[in-house]
């Protein structure tokens, strides 16, 4: 099983990245998906979370900036995250459940910087 994040990189305050997730050894369409991040001496923490019955929470942070979405289809979940914050910039993760299983994808570094 591997989850492959991409999409990050460096965008100004106000700027809109978007990320992306694929999973690729088994399908998660009916599983927990998530998104995490993790700033430079800080624990990691969800940011965006789907159940497998398609409910999205959103940690305070974030709510109204980002969105979370899936495409069953092609395995992969997206973080569209829309006026950035030098707050934002951290290590993003993906993260997938399935059967008791964790999968952690490699991490993508979103930078938010003038």
């Amino acid at each position: 099983v591997q989850l492959q994040a991409s999409g990050g990189g460096l965008v100004q305050p106000g700027g809109s990245l978007r990320l992306s997730c694929a999973a690729s050894g088994r399908r998660f369409s009916g599983n927990f998906m998530g998104w995490y991040r993790q700033a430079p001496g800080q624990q990691r923490e969800l940011v965006a979370g789907a159940t497998g019955g398609g409910s999205i929470t959103y940690a305070d942070s974030v709510k109204g900036r980002f969105t979370m979405s899936r495409d069953i289809y092609k395995n992969t979940v997206y973080l569209q995250m829309n006026s950035l914050k030098p707050e934002d910039t951290a290590v993003y993760y993906c993260k997938a459940v399935k059967g008791g299983a964790v999968y952690w994808g490699q991490g993508t570094l979103v930078t938010v910087s003038s």
